[in-house]
């Protein structure tokens, strides 16, 4: 079934389609064709592709759950594409690739030890291109979360830096994140640590995520005699968690 084919129906036929039908069959549709396409047709269709029971009913079936269902959204369509678009927008996050996808940015040789210490890297993720486009950005300000894990080498020192921008169209900082260095000494347990955070109410205006981290006393960066880092992640996220 297509909405091509629903909205030929419609035409031809010329009568009101009960609420209860109109509900079955949106419900398998691409969701994209119900907002854009059916919601058109008339009045009536739009009440039902508008209605709460519709978007509720889809992240039941689909299983986006509320992990506190005492907090409901406010818009379950909403919540509903975001859950459905939700992913990792950083690309190679484990270097499985090597440094496809990444830009190194600093990287300091030293010869008497023939390795290379404090080293950065950095991603630029362009909103739009990734599907959020700006009216969207700019009228929902949905969470962002950033996530990075990292952990030493237990005979060895080390450190670890992260710094995540929001950008505007001209590519220019209107927040950021930028926590303080964090340093290990030698003869550490080397147990792997997670940094978090979430941007929240950031204003319009953004339109790309640069994301920056770097891990000390790396010879290169296919292999590592310091700070070991993996399972970066920048994720456009739903207002109210999912399981």
């Amino acid at each position: 079934i297509s909405s091509a084919n629903v909205w030929t129906c419609c035409c031809l036929q010329w009568f009101s389609v009960p609420m209860e039908i109109l509900e079955k069959l949106f419900l398998n549709l691409p969701p994209k064709e119900v907002v854009c396409t059916c919601r058109l047709v008339c009045r009536q269709w739009k009440e039902v592709a508008d209605s709460e029971y519709l978007w509720t009913e889809r992240c039941r079936r689909e299983r986006y759950h509320l992990r506190d269902v005492s907090r409901t959204p406010k818009d379950w369509r909403l919540f509903y594409f975001l859950c459905k678009k939700r992913r990792n927008l950083l690309k190679n996050p484990r270097e499985e690739d090597q440094l496809l996808g990444w830009k190194i940015l600093e990287k300091v040789y030293d010869k008497s030890s023939n390795s290379y210490y404090f080293c950065k890297k950095s991603q630029l993720i362009d909103l739009e291109r990734e599907g959020y486009n700006p009216e969207f950005m700019d009228h929902f300000q949905p969470d962002i979360k950033i996530s990075d894990w990292y952990a030493p080498r237990w005979d060895c020192p080390s450190q670890y830096e992260i710094c995540v921008e929001l950008l505007n169209q001209k590519k220019k900082p209107v927040h950021t994140f930028a926590p303080e260095t964090i340093v290990f000494g030698p003869w550490n347990i080397g147990i792997w640590h997670q940094m978090t955070h979430v941007f929240q109410n950031y204003g319009p205006g953004v339109r790309y995520i640069r994301f920056t981290h770097g891990r000390d006393k790396s010879k290169y960066w296919g292999g590592w005699y310091g700070l070991r880092i993996t399972d970066s992640c920048v994720e456009i996220c739903p207002s109210v968690e999912t399981q």
